[in-house]
């Protein structure tokens, strides 16, 4: 593995198409969806009191499945709580779709098996890879953009949406290498896995930002390239700023703090094009209070209300 050269961009994106009817993602195949397009955030269990008691604009709650797949205890007790009173969406983090050995059939039963316990609205894992042989490495770590990678992708997502029997989201990873044997660009890759699975996309805005400003290429251009109407969901999240050897910017996916004012912008943007789609704000440690994180909700939601269709006004004529 190494490093490519630099990709440098020009700036802007397309211009705006008028917003289109809100969107909610792709859900059950065969069932009608449940995710409205609004804003939720991440479950964590130390908010459940707050939530319930003061949900603020959240429309959705999202559980990374590996917490849930014990058969029984407290886990699932809580979590039939919250799924009582939200619609829910099912994030996978281990599946490692994208690598090149067959996919855990022990660990998709199980995540099957979730999605019948709980009927997520939406299911959706990543565009990396965590394991080799027997290993988990505990990471979602990068793959080259290549006819064979292709190949293997496409057939684990097909094997993934064939066990659930949902279409799935895959989304576009936070990067810190490239390949210099990529042989397409990361947006025409997932454009080609979208065309040959059928799946959808969960775009990540602080990923691009992320392997942007890492890679030195334009978030924007990135943006105006990939396939916003197969995107069924956006995830928002907070990241570290650090430098690397030679000085250099370099941003970690740390999901650790609010989401910084440049994701807010290009989020807005993608917004202004897409209109409404669902929207997860990600906070996976030092976790704040749960106002600090409503917060960040009610910012998302205030983005998807100010490009909403307006609604057509209805006149009700009196016939006398």
């Amino acid at each position: 593995m190494t490093h490519a050269s630099p990709q440098r961009h020009g700036q802007g994106l397309a211009p705006h198409a008028p917003a289109r009817a809100a969107r909610p993602a792709a859900g059950p195949v065969g069932r009608e969806d449940a995710i409205p397009a609004a804003a939720g955030v991440g479950f964590k269990p130390g908010h459940l009191d707050d939530i319930l008691a003061d949900p603020g604009t959240v429309g959705f709650l999202e559980v990374h499945a590996e917490n849930y797949m014990g058969e029984g205890g407290p886990p699932h007790r809580v979590l039939e709580r919250v799924r009582r009173d939200f619609p829910m969406s099912l994030h996978g983090v281990c599946m490692s779709i994208g690598g090149p050995d067959p996919l855990d059939e022990d660990h998709l039963a199980r995540f099957a098996a979730l999605c019948e316990r709980y009927e997520p609205g939406l299911i959706s894992e990543h565009l990396a890879w965590s394991t080799h042989d027997d290993v988990y490495l505990n990471d979602l770590l990068p793959l080259p953009y290549t006819a064979e990678t292709l190949s293997h992708v496409c057939d684990h997502v097909d094997r993934m949406q064939e066990v659930t029997r949902r279409r799935m989201l895959l989304e576009n990873p936070a990067t810190y290498v490239v390949f210099d044997n990529s042989t397409m660009s990361e947006t025409d890759f997932l454009r080609a896995v979208v065309a040959r699975t059928g799946c959808g996309l969960l775009l990540d805005v602080n990923n691009v930002f992320v392997s942007a400003t890492n890679h030195g290429f334009s978030a924007r251009d990135y943006l105006a390239a990939f396939p916003l109407d197969d995107v069924g969901e956006i995830h928002l999240a907070g990241h570290t700023e650090q430098e690397d050897d030679e000085g250099a910017p370099l941003l970690i996916d740390s999901h650790d703090r609010p989401v910084a004012d440049p994701v807010w912008t290009l989020y807005e943007e993608v917004i202004a094009r897409t209109g409404p789609v669902p929207t997860l704000v990600e906070w996976d440690s030092d976790l704040p209070e749960w106002p600090v994180l409503r917060a960040e909700a009610d910012a998302a939601t205030a983005i998807l209300r100010r490009f909403a269709p307006a609604r057509a006004e209805v006149r009700h004529d009196a016939h006398v």
